[in-house]
């Protein structure tokens, strides 16, 4: 008898111990939720720094943000999402081992944060890898969506870049893989004729590259830039279209839809 009491006070106390913690999981679950900031957007901006792109380009490509970023328009954009605001991650990235957060996840929504936003971004020492991985900066990509601290209505992968794949699994994988899980990835192709530092020769067509190998989800759409030069410009464009959630009508020398 006192064998069986034992028993059962054993098995009491694992019954209210077990009860505990499901009530501290539950507790911490909804608390979790409860601290996901709800945005118009989340936003990972990955820009190419491998070795086809010379210091100059990096430069223009760094600027390009900033000043898309310090545009009224897109900061009037963000403001006017149904939330009024939107959050966004910057990183670079090459091969396969290198994907750098220069910034991290943010909430942007007045100016006053925007111009913070852009001058870390402006600010961080620049650096550049050999190779091109876009199937690895996208499987870098999809786990900064998990718990980052926001929950946006969409969510993308706006890929800046100057070549194609040449590193990693096949990148219509990782596309894939990245929308089966409700993740937009948007390209914006910088074409230019010159060959790459060591000799190789430009991608005859990487504009079509990245509307029939890189882009996919829901609304996607590439804004491709005719050189280093026209980046600015190309990347206030899609900029605007990515915070409004507006997307590009039809295809056209300006803008592509997969």
């Amino acid at each position: 008898m006192r064998a069986y009491r034992l028993l059962a006070h054993s098995l009491t106390r694992a019954l209210a111990r077990i009860a505990l913690l499901s009530l501290l999981c539950l507790s911490i679950s909804v608390g979790s939720a409860a601290a996901q900031t709800p945005v118009d957007l989340e936003l990972v901006l990955a820009i190419d720094v491998s070795g086809s792109v010379d210091p100059d380009e990096a430069k223009l490509q760094r600027n390009g943000y900033v000043q898309a970023l310090l545009n009224p328009k897109v900061q009037a954009a963000i403001r006017g999402g149904p939330f009024g605001r939107i959050s966004a991650t910057y990183v670079e990235w090459a091969g396969e081992s290198h994907q750098h957060i220069v910034v991290p996840w943010t909430e942007l929504s007045d100016p006053a944060s925007v111009e913070r936003f852009a001058a870390i971004v402006a600010e961080a020492p620049m650096m550049t890898e050999q190779w091109t991985s876009i199937s690895a900066v996208i499987d870098y990509a999809v786990p900064l969506f998990g718990n980052n601290g926001f929950e946006g209505t969409r969510r993308v992968i706006d890929i800046s870049g100057d070549g194609e794949n040449n590193r990693g699994r096949p990148v219509e994988e990782a596309r894939d893989a990245a929308v089966a899980r409700g993740i937009t990835i948007n390209g914006l192709p910088i074409l230019n004729d010159r060959p790459n530092p060591w000799g190789g020769a430009a991608p005859n067509d990487l504009e079509g590259y990245y509307r029939d190998h890189v882009i996919g989800g829901p609304g996607a759409f590439l804004v491709p830039a005719r050189d280093f030069d026209a980046f600015a410009d190309a990347i206030l464009s899609k900029l605007l279209l990515e915070v409004s959630g507006v997307q590009p009508a039809g295809r056209g020398r300006d803008f592509a839809v997969r």
